[in-house]
């Protein structure tokens, strides 16, 4: 009588059954069948490591955080009005160059604009964007202002809540006046009368679920603000109508103070606005960073952001205290200016030593000026600088100062020398040969 196969493996596993003469089986495996089952269990795990843990970290970069940027004021409404520009300028200069830094620098993070141009926004509208588009954080850009010949200066930060002090309801009424540009604006905000301080009770009963986030945010802003040498005037409270009409955490920046003839001039150069615009930018990375770290997301994007260094321009920032024409007027303005071309001079010799130049290596330097003959060292086109050079291109002597590999520094001391030679711009050279960059 024949012999059952167990059926413990599957058919394919053997081969074939040799029977012998005493009824015993004699199996032979099959090894590539084996292979095949192998070769298939191993694909299988593999789908279910996929599933389990490579598709929900996937999907986690998919998830966007979206900051909503506002830039004060625009259009008809100027905001703070300086000497020789408005606040309105300011705010969306450094809107516009925060948002392009988070959006380079932050993969996960959707930026969304009220306003990019010089457009007048209501301000309901403003918080709508925020909310329509499920926004994660709001930040408002301004520029503060007291009385002319005032010399406050400094940064501040609000978060939504009670004027505890007569400056802060100041500031808060002067921001919610917008709304007297508006049509119907009291039935729009039921009432509200942004010049009476009586409407401003409503926010002492007020509580917000996302204050300990704003104040937190609030607080990362002047810390980093301090960091880059600006006079931190510390986070405050007050009730502005824009925070009060957003439902995510959102904080309120005064930027400086555009009644300081020394702050309007740093805050209109493009130097000034880079600063102050990476110091909250940093701000905002440490905020992201935190987030996700209390969400366990920080598997993704979240820690690769990095904090950027915010260079002092102390040049934009030296007011000089004497009446105009005077002659301490002059005697300051002059050690100003000698100061200010020291600080070039030690810039490019510091950089001409940093580089350590390689083979095939670019170095960078500043053209200043072009003759059809040689100068002298002690030349009067010169204007004090020291240390120039010059090489000869179709018989014209074109002179450099300074020599650095590091394009950012280049840049920086481009800037600081077109204060005294405006046509200045970069040149490249390699090995000794000019070349493009």
């Amino acid at each position: 009588m024949e012999r059952a196969i167990p059926c413990e493996l599957p058919f394919f596993y053997f081969r074939s059954a040799q029977f012998n003469s005493s009824k015993n089986i004699t199996f032979v495996p099959n090894l590539q069948e084996i292979f095949k089952v192998v070769k298939r269990t191993f694909l299988y795990i593999n789908l279910v490591i996929a599933l389990f843990f490579v598709l929900p970290v996937s999907q986690a970069k998919e998830k966007t955080f979206t900051v909503v940027i506002y830039a004060g004021h625009g259009g008809k409404d100027p905001g703070a009005r300086g000497s020789s520009i408005n606040e309105k300028a300011i705010n969306l200069a450094v809107a516009l160059r925060l948002g392009s830094l988070i959006s380079e620098k932050h993969d996960d993070v959707k930026v969304i604009y009220t306003r990019k141009t010089d457009v007048f926004i209501e301000l309901d509208e403003r918080a709508n964007i925020a909310n329509r588009n499920k926004a994660d954080l709001f930040i408002s850009i301004h520029t503060n202002a007291v009385k002319r010949g005032s010399s406050v200066s400094g940064t501040e930060t609000y978060t939504l809540g009670l004027a505890r002090t007569d400056e802060n309801l100041e500031v808060a009424m002067r921001e919610n006046s917008a709304i007297l540009l508006e049509d119907n604006y009291l039935q729009k905000y039921e009432g509200f009368d942004p010049t009476s301080s009586e409407s401003y009770i409503i926010f002492e009963f007020m509580q917000n679920k996302h204050m300990e986030q704003s104040i937190s945010l609030a607080s990362e802003v002047q810390k980093c603000f301090a960091s880059a040498k600006r006079n931190n005037r510390g986070v405050r409270q007050a009730g502005f109508l824009v925070l009060r009409k957003t439902s995510m955490p959102s904080i309120l920046v005064e930027l400086g103070h555009i009644s300081n003839p020394a702050e309007e001039r740093f805050m209109r150069t493009k130097e000034g606005q880079n600063k102050l615009a990476t110091a909250i930018y940093n701000a905002f990375t440490k905020y992201k960073w935190e987030y996700d770290r209390k969400r366990g997301a920080l598997a993704g994007n979240a820690s690769a952001a990095p904090i950027l260094e915010v260079a002092d321009n102390i040049d934009d920032n030296q007011p000089i205290s004497a009446p105009p024409g005077s002659e301490e007027y002059i005697r300051q303005k002059n050690k100003m200016e000698e100061s200010n071309q020291s600080r070039v001079s030690k810039s490019a010799v510091s950089a001409k030593q940093a580089g350590r130049v390689k083979k095939g290596q670019t170095i960078y330097k500043i053209q200043i000026l072009t003759s059809d003959k040689k100068l002298s060292s002690g030349s009067k086109l010169f204007k004090g600088y020291k240390n120039v050079d010059y090489f000869i291109e179709k018989g014209i002597y074109k002179y450099t100062y300074g020599e650095t590999t590091s394009f950012d520094s280049i840049r920086k001391l481009r800037r600081r020398v077109a204060k005294d030679f405006k046509d200045a711009f970069i040149v490249a050279f390699k090995d000794g040969k000019k070349v493009k960059y």
